[in-house]
């Protein structure tokens, strides 16, 4: 133990005092104590932490004295360490040499003037806090009432317990407590240590200021010193000395009313009281000095009332954390001011007047915390009623400035402020996880919302919450990862660590790792953001195409929902026909699902995966009065779990949609072929039937017009809707970075196709005049089959006439007797007198048919999508129907110019017929 005790800090340090004063322990007492007050103290050196200036003043101070030899290899030397790395803290081993090397008994260059006092502005973290950086080199360790007055105001004012606190650099020493200072008299009382300390009276004109200036007295005439005594009650308003507004100040400072100076309630702001008898100069600095207190009232009510606040949420209580921060510094400033004050008023010693604190040193001494407090209180005002990422915005808003210093304070506070946002963050893109009980994160989480909507409606963006630090870009990312984290573990079911999908970055621990994050917001932050992202969007993606087949789902729409296979449409209307003829009220659906299984194995559709046929089934829509089984059949898809995510209900609804649009299509192209058959299968009949040919002819003609729409109609949805779209899609879905990129494109491909397939609002009349020419050839195919019917029935009749004829005839009776070729001869006329009947009753079908076509052409032709107007030319390449409506004749003669439907209904009155006026 007693090598232990020989080896311990307090015995080696009494032992260096001892050494160096050359005396016994119990006289270095007092020496001793103020040793250990000066290691415990915490340093800061006056200059800037700059490891390049201090070694371009060493090689400096070795030039000065003319040793160019030692500069270089300085210089050498400072260059390998500088390469190595072996230390940490080269400035600091730096500033020691440097201090070493100068001259204890020399008078130090940086002390000499007022002006080199305040010269240095204060440091923008550490409020202009002075310290007592190290002993006043003129004064001896003997002079034992100077290391008592120093115990007395460092025990009081604690200042021995202030800490360093600057990112940016020391905190300035006043020059005045360096060298240089005359010592007073040995019979004079000691002087009490102050805050600045006297400069000599007689400066030289080097220093660069003329012969101090002298200020009038308020009391008892001192020509060079004045005593500072506390105010006693009995003395008289009037009789106010500086030193007694000085103080008066200090608790001013604090927000607290002195007895000259007071806050007006009427006019918010500290005042001295008019009863005082002041000039002019003084009331007026003294005004200007209390500006300080109340910008400090302003920034302490706002924290006071806020942190206290449990709404106002994590970056509120950092906004009002960074405050008491910066107030903290400020009251460390107060202490040093009192501490000077309380040592003079404690010894009542004499102090020239030149080192008295006085009030426009003190207006020197707070111009840099008057900025900081004038900033805060500003920005305490900008952000008044803000909270959470707003806050963090009016933050970051109000740092764009061009002053260093109010930049630099604005940074430091938002490096506080935005620390709980980046934690919610990576909380959020790293784990999934939302815990933010005061919705101050820009993203919001709606616990209301079922597993099958969690993607889109679950999490969405609090664009006010956006800090304006990160982009709307960013903050899409940053929702999607987290979403995609939850989506697959809920949706999904996916129990893959999310530090497997992408690696961990470095989390923001401190506000200084936040500080340097958002230094670097286009770098390390867009990084760490991107890579989440990237890996996070591609696994959910393989899961989506591997797990669960999105893909081939998407495909399957296309063949089935869409028509793409054209063999098993086929085949499957050719079974469905005799079960879609009858009345919808009699149709089954175990019916139809047995036919549409019995499609599916007859064609190439069986090949397809089990997983996609299984989920094919038959929807019988809602039945009106009159329907048929065409009307009300339609194919459906039943989707759920994830893929449900892509394939939602509103976009199954438009894919229900134009499954009935293309299945009405496809019918009108079976009706059409069928039309066809009956007419060549008929042909060569109905050639006995002379009287028939002009109806007959009128049947071809009408059907071929007919074939020739649908033929058209049937090439532009097929190709230039579907197959257009589908490939923009495909190439999209291919392309995708994250499943929000697939559903946009998939609902791009679902509107651009209900668009161009006439299904929107905007299309209603054309998809109209669609249906009526679509009725108009379910119309033509009963008339057709009704004339068929009766021709045929006819034509059975003639041929069994004459084959009793010739049977009789061979049997050697008369063929017919007059009776029955009177009979014939009736029933023949009979029947050529429907003939005209059906003759008008297909000129009527054929002038409907036409007019529709025609409006319908009209309606294409005033079309802003070019697709439409295009199918316009096609549909009358040869103007067939052009010359019978005015308005496609204007447009023949005028094609750069397409005329509105109302206008092109007006009626001329030159001439009988409908024209448009131009």
């Amino acid at each position: 133990m007693a090598t232990l005790d020989q080896k311990s800090p307090n015995v080696l340090l009494q032992s260096l005092c001892c050494r160096i004063t050359g005396k016994s322990e119990a006289e270095v007492a007092l020496q001793f104590q103020y040793a250990v007050r000066v290691i415990g103290s915490n340093y800061a050196p006056t200059i800037e932490r700059d490891e390049f200036l201090v070694s371009e003043k060493i090689k400096k101070e070795l030039l000065k004295q003319r040793r160019e030899a030692d500069a270089a290899l300085f210089s050498e030397l400072h260059r390998k360490l500088q390469t190595q790395g072996i230390l940490k803290h080269r400035w600091s081993v730096l500033y020691l040499l440097l201090s070493l090397s100068e001259d204890p008994r020399k008078p130090s260059s940086r002390v000499g003037n007022y002006g080199a006092l305040f010269a240095q502005a204060l440091p923008r973290d550490a409020h202009s806090t002075p310290f007592f950086c190290t002993r006043p080199q003129s004064l001896a360790l003997g002079y034992a009432e100077r290391t008592a007055g120093l115990t007395a105001s460092i025990g009081t004012s604690g200042i021995s317990s202030l800490g360093v606190y600057s990112l940016n650099g020391p905190t300035p020493t006043p020059q005045s407590l360096l060298a240089g200072q005359p010592l007073q008299s040995a019979a004079a009382p000691a002087v009490g240590s102050r805050l600045a300390w006297a400069l000599p009276l007689n400066s030289s004109p080097s220093t660069g200021l003329g012969p101090a200036p002298t200020r009038p007295t308020l009391g008892p005439a001192a020509p060079s010193s004045r005593a500072v005594r506390p105010r006693r009650d009995g003395d008289a308003v009037g009789e106010v000395s500086e030193a007694a507004l000085v103080r008066d100040i200090l608790f001013v400072f604090q927000g607290i009313d002195g007895k000259f100076i007071k806050m007006s309630a009427q006019e918010n702001c500290y005042k001295v009281d008019s009863k005082v008898v002041l000039c002019k100069s003084l009331r007026d600095t003294s005004s200007r000095l209390a500006e300080l207190g109340w910008l400090h009232n302003k920034v302490r009510k706002y924290t006071d009332a806020r942190s206290l606040d449990r709404a106002f949420g994590l970056v509120g209580q950092s906004f009002c954390a960074s405050l008491h921060q910066e107030l903290k510094e400020y009251y460390r400033l107060l202490s040093v001011l009192h501490s000077q004050i309380q040592v003079e008023d404690d010894q009542g010693v004499n102090v020239c007047v030149e080192s008295s604190l006085t009030l426009k040193r003190l207006l020197v001494w707070i111009y840099d915390p008057k900025v900081r407090l004038k900033t805060l209180a500003a920005l305490v005002d900008f952000c008044q009623g803000q909270k959470g990422g707003e806050l963090a915005s009016a933050v970051h808003a109000y740092g764009k400035t061009g002053d260093p210093q109010m930049r630099a304070l604005v940074q430091h506070i938002l490096s506080l402020v935005s620390h709980p946002i980046l934690n919610f963050l990576y909380r959020w893109i790293y784990d999934g996880e939302l815990e933010d009980t005061y919705h101050e994160f820009f993203v919001a989480s709606d616990p209301n919302v079922k597993t099958d909507r969690l993607w889109h409606d679950k999490y969405s963006l609090r664009k006010s919450m956006i800090p304006s630090f990160i982009t709307m870009d960013q903050a899409r990312k940053v929702l999607l990862i987290g979403k995609s984290i939850n989506f697959l573990h809920q949706v999904c079911h996916d129990r893959t660590p999310p530090g497997k999908i992408t690696p961990v970055s470095k989390s923001v621990d401190t506000p200084k790792d936040a500080a340097e994050l958002l230094l670097d917001l286009e770098g390390a932050f867009q990084e760490k953001i991107d890579a989440a992202y990237f890996d996070t969007s591609k696994y959910l993606l393989d899961v989506l195409n591997h797990n669960y087949l999105l893909l081939e789902h998407l495909q399957a729409m296309r063949r089935y929902l869409l028509l793409g296979q054209g063999d098993f449409i086929r085949h499957l209307m050719d079974l469905l026909k005799p079960e879609l003829a009858r009345p919808a009220t009699t149709l089954y659906q175990h019916n139809l699902t047995g036919i549409l299984e019995t499609a599916v194995r007859a064609t190439n559709a069986q090949y397809d995966n089990a997983e996609i046929l299984k989920r094919l089934d038959v929807r019988l829509l809602e039945v009106s009065p009159g329907d048929t089984g065409w009307d009300v059949f339609s194919l459906d898809y039943h989707v759920d779990g994830p893929i449900a995510t892509v394939f939602t209900r509103e976009c199954m609804g438009h894919y229900l949609r134009v499954f009935n649009f293309l299945w009405r299509a496809k019918r009108m192209e079976y009706t059409l072929t069928d039309i066809w058959k009956g007419q060549m299968c008929n042909a060569k009949l109905l050639k006995t039937m002379p009287e028939l040919s002009g109806v007959l002819h009128q049947c071809h003609i009408l059907a071929s017009e007919m074939v020739h729409f649908i033929h058209q109609m049937q090439y532009y949805i097929t190709f230039e809707v579907l197959e257009c779209s589908w490939d923009e899609l495909w190439n999209k879905v291919q392309q995708a970075q994250d499943l929000d990129h697939i559903i946009a494109a998939h609902e791009v491909f679902l509107d651009t196709i209900i668009s161009r397939c006439l299904l929107d609002n905007n299309s209603r009349s054309l998809l109209n005049q669609l249906r009526a020419i679509f009725d108009q050839i379910i119309e033509f195919q009963s008339a057709q089959d009704s004339l068929y019917r009766s021709a045929l029935e006819e034509l059975a009749l003639r041929l069994q006439f004459e084959e009793k004829r010739k049977q009789r005839e061979e049997e050697g009776q008369w063929g017919v007797t007059s009776e029955q070729e009177a009979e014939e001869t009736k029933r023949v006329q009979d029947f050529q007198e429907t003939i005209p009947k059906m003759r008008s009753q297909l000129r009527i079908l054929t002038h409907f048919y036409q007019s529709i076509v025609q409006q319908f052409l009209v309606l294409l032709m005033t079309s802003t999508d070019e697709s439409l107007r295009f199918l316009s030319f096609r549909l009358d390449f040869n103007e067939h129907y052009r010359w019978f409506v005015s308005g496609l004749r204007i447009r023949a003669s005028k094609p750069g110019r397409l005329l509105p439907v109302e206008e092109v209904q007006k009626p001329s009155t030159s001439e009988g017929r409908t024209e448009p006026q131009l």
